[in-house]
């Protein structure tokens, strides 16, 4: 997913790299539709956002796309049960995800879920919100109270809120989300998919170090890439350096160790790493027997290669005692 890492900056080539970063986005979405198309998991709400796909993914793709979306939706759920859903998420770098449509549909709403993303990204979903009923009537559903607020980069419910924002700048993130009702009393659960990796370590310890601070009861779920220093890394980072795709925040993916490590020394009580292979293996085997059918992989070491440089990290801090170090796979 695009983050919102680099917006505000004028020169040039901070302009293009933030190209490639949206560009990221439109790249997920349209790898999550495709999976979905397949029969790899159910979002209804997918097709209202991202054209279906020119061409076809490889297996190995959209079982990684499966394993990202189960991975993290088990964490947000096993969050949200330890809530019981009294609690506020915020999805960092959110692209076109439709987490909060999801939730809707299975009664998991938390008080109020917020996105935030670059203000060019926000403003097309928003336009795709508006002129899609299947998307604005679940807004108006959940609605109660004055009218909603909407404006081009905005967006503002009793329940669902969008915001185009720098995650560079804490300060001004935090002022945007506290316009529009963020509570930092509330538990809160913040989420960065391929976000953080395109900040420069110094603005991801920041965010990460914003959030620990301002939030008591907090868990904060990362995805992104790790073990990128050997061979298949390099070619990863090579692939989307050709792409204009710098990832500036790679030197914090060289293991899970480094990866835990980050969430540690930047405020969070507990920390933990696991690749995306162990990732898969902790999914239930039924289902993984199900999508292992959708589609024949030739590559199964190219397959696991590419789990192993992917990571879920999940950190959390509990004065509430409400047992969110208990969250593990």
């Amino acid at each position: 997913m695009a983050a919102a890492a680099c917006e505000g900056l004028s020169s040039a080539g901070t302009d293009e790299a933030d190209e490639a970063v949206r560009g990221t986005c439109e790249d997920a979405s349209v790898c999550k539709r495709f999976a979905v198309s397949v029969g790899y998991w159910r979002d209804p709400y997918i097709q209202y956002f991202v054209r279906q796909a020119k061409e076809r993914k490889a297996p190995e793709i959209n079982r990684g796309y499966y394993a990202r979306v189960h991975g993290v939706s088990y964490l947000i759920k096993a969050f949200l049960k330890k809530t019981e859903c009294n609690c506020q998420i915020v999805n960092l770098g959110a692209g076109m995800d439709t987490l909060f449509w999801r939730l809707k549909d299975e009664n998991l709403l938390p008080r109020k879920y917020f996105e935030v993303d670059f203000p060019m990204i926000v403003a097309r979903k928003i336009h795709h919100i508006k002129s899609k009923p299947p998307l604005s009537k679940p807004i108006m559903e959940s609605h109660s109270g004055d009218s909603l607020l909407i404006d081009s980069h905005s967006l503002d419910s009793s329940r669902y809120s969008i915001q185009g924002a720098d995650l560079r700048f804490s300060s001004e993130l935090e002022e945007k989300l506290k316009k529009h009702n963020l509570d930092v009393h509330l538990p809160t659960l913040l989420v960065a998919e391929c976000v953080l990796v395109y900040m420069t370590p110094q603005q991801s310890a920041s965010l990460l170090k914003w959030a620990a601070s301002t939030f008591p009861v907090a868990m904060f779920i990362n995805y992104e890439q790790v073990n990128m220093t050997d061979r298949f890394g390099q070619i990863m980072i090579e692939n989307l350096q050709r792409r204009q795709c710098n990832l500036a925040g790679v030197e914090v993916c060289k293991s899970l160790d480094s990866q835990r490590e980050r969430l540690l020394l930047n405020g969070w009580e507990t920390a933990h790493a696991i690749d995306m292979m162990k990732v898969y293996s902790f999914l239930p085997q039924a289902d993984v027997k199900r999508i292992e059918g959708l589609e024949f992989l030739d590559e199964k070491e190219l397959f696991e290669q590419l789990m192993q440089h992917y990571c879920i990290c999940w950190a959390s801090k509990d004065s509430s005692n409400l047992g969110l170090a208990d969250i593990a796979f």
